[in-house]
């Protein structure tokens, strides 16, 4: 394993290229129009005031229905940064909630979703990719694509908690 000082030099060397700001940058553009997309096509649903940029380990955005903030769960929407693809992930509003969700989630497993193996760890209580090899020369079918996946994913976890 690299130390700090060796990776601040291949940091360096990479930020001197100026791909990786240009790249960046538009990636957080992208996010942030696609926040505002959310918020206006869906003025009834809650959506999060501004992007979490991360650690260049993933971006993400809260998309809230009203079905899921009476029960304390809420929507991210994530650009996943390696591998660079969007996800979809349930979300607690806190531990305890997480918890709930995630031990009554894991009774019905299905392939389709991914699972965290613990909510001690991790933040999501399920997770799904809803684009895996986005194209960005292509952003109103990308964000198309993202919204399809969304509304599917939210579809099939109101399935998933039932009458809950």
């Amino acid at each position: 394993m690299k130390t700090l000082a060796e990776s601040i030099k291949t940091y360096k060397a990479q930020i001197a290229k100026g791909d990786i700001q240009v790249a960046y940058r538009g990636l957080m553009q992208y996010m942030m129009d696609l926040r505002v997309h959310f918020s206006k096509k869906y003025p009834d649903h809650f959506v999060s005031g501004s992007v979490y940029q991360g650690y260049m380990d993933f971006s993400y955005f809260a998309f809230i229905p009203d079905v899921l903030k009476q029960k304390k769960l809420k929507i991210a929407i994530i650009l996943n940064h390696d591998p660079l693809q969007f996800e979809v992930w349930l979300v607690g509003v806190n531990k305890q909630v997480q918890a709930k969700y995630w031990k009554l989630i894991k009774t019905k497993p299905s392939s389709k979703y991914r699972m965290p193996a613990n909510t001690k760890d991790f933040i999501s209580i399920i997770e799904h990719t809803v684009v895996e090899t986005p194209n960005f020369d292509e952003l109103d079918a990308l964000t198309a694509k993202i919204e399809k996946g969304v509304f599917a994913f939210i579809e099939d976890v109101l399935t998933y908690l039932g009458k809950e």
